[in-house]
């Protein structure tokens, strides 16, 4: 069982600014997560079973929906508009220390390119801060991963010299670096 603190949020959660919004999911969204998840680099950086279709896309948001009813996590939608996820964010607390909040995210490859991961991160960010007051946001990002790192610098995270974060993903051993932003360096524009 989880006995980290649970997220306590209204709902439906709803986190506008920066020519986003970031919304729950819904079941109209099945096509879309498709869209987002079935992805060579989706799969090569992230835990999301691949191949990933519409079943796998419902088993998902099945999840994410009781995780959210839970307050273990935060998963939505990224849009520019409140209509079609061109992506999305998790909130969740480390596993390495509960007082830290990480955060993760993936982009479909047709909406990649725009800055959308990183506006979503940095509303993330300032909801966060606001909202939950963690000592510090994390990022784990897998070495080599230079998009993802690109992200974290342009969302103004730093690397760390925490001892790297192991976690088994798809049946290897994967070693992430751990990337904080200072919890108490909110600035943004975000309203919820």
């Amino acid at each position: 069982m989880d006995n980290r603190p649970a997220f306590d949020f209204p709902r439906p959660l709803l986190i506008d600014g920066l020519g986003l919004q970031l919304r729950e999911w819904s079941d109209d969204d099945v096509a879309d997560l498709v869209a987002i998840y079935d992805d060579p680099e989706i799969d090569r950086w992230t835990p999301v079973p691949s191949p990933f279709d519409a079943v796998a896309a419902s088993a998902y948001l099945a999840a994410a929906e009781q995780k959210g009813i839970e307050g273990r996590t935060v998963q939505l939608a990224i849009t520019t508009d409140g209509g079609q996820a061109q992506g999305e964010i998790l909130l969740f607390r480390n596993a390495v220390d509960e007082r830290d909040l990480e955060l993760a995210y993936g982009v479909g490859p047709a909406h990649r390119g725009r800055g959308i991961a990183t506006r979503a991160v940095r509303l993330a960010v300032d909801f966060a801060g606001r909202r939950v007051g963690p000592r510090r946001m994390v990022l784990c990002i897998e070495n080599g991963n230079t998009a993802s790192e690109g992200v974290a610098k342009a969302a103004g995270f730093s690397l760390t010299n925490d001892r790297p974060v192991v976690r088994e993903a798809k049946g290897r051993e994967v070693v992430l670096r751990t990337w904080s932003h200072d919890a108490s360096d909110t600035s943004g524009s975000a309203s919820s």
